[in-house]
């Protein structure tokens, strides 16, 4: 009996790297899902620590996610071209406009928040 195994394993590279694109895609959009809940629309700040708050909606739609493919990674974050570079005072606290800001994380509690159950959008990702 003569048994010949062909392994191919391009195709296999390619299969993995389009599941993990999905994979970061889906990731993505999980966490950026799970920042815009953290969100509230009021007229008043939020206290230090907790979530900044949204006047008209803006901070929820500028959040925005991207994969880059070549890097094999996800970024997720308040878009500057919406948003401004007003969200790197609320994140590490700060200055921004000659004013003083509290450290109001978003980005960094979420990620926690969510890091459990990221594995789980990889699982099945290669077919």
């Amino acid at each position: 009996m003569k048994c010949r195994i062909e392994f191919d394993d391009r195709r296999i590279l390619v299969a993995v790297r389009s599941g993990n694109n999905i994979a970061l895609r889906r990731a993505g959009a999980y966490i950026r899902k799970a920042a815009r809940n953290r969100i509230s629309t009021s007229d008043k700040a939020s206290a230090p620590g907790s979530p900044p708050h949204t006047r008209q909606g803006l901070l929820k739609q500028s959040l925005l996610f991207g994969v880059d493919s070549r890097r094999e990674s996800v970024v997720i974050g308040p878009a500057e071209s919406i948003i401004g570079t007003a969200m790197v005072a609320h994140e590490y606290g700060g200055t921004y406009r000659k004013r003083r800001y509290p450290k109001r994380p978003l980005m960094g509690p979420t990620l926690e928040k969510t890091a459990t159950k990221l594995p789980a959008l990889w699982e099945k990702s290669v077919k």
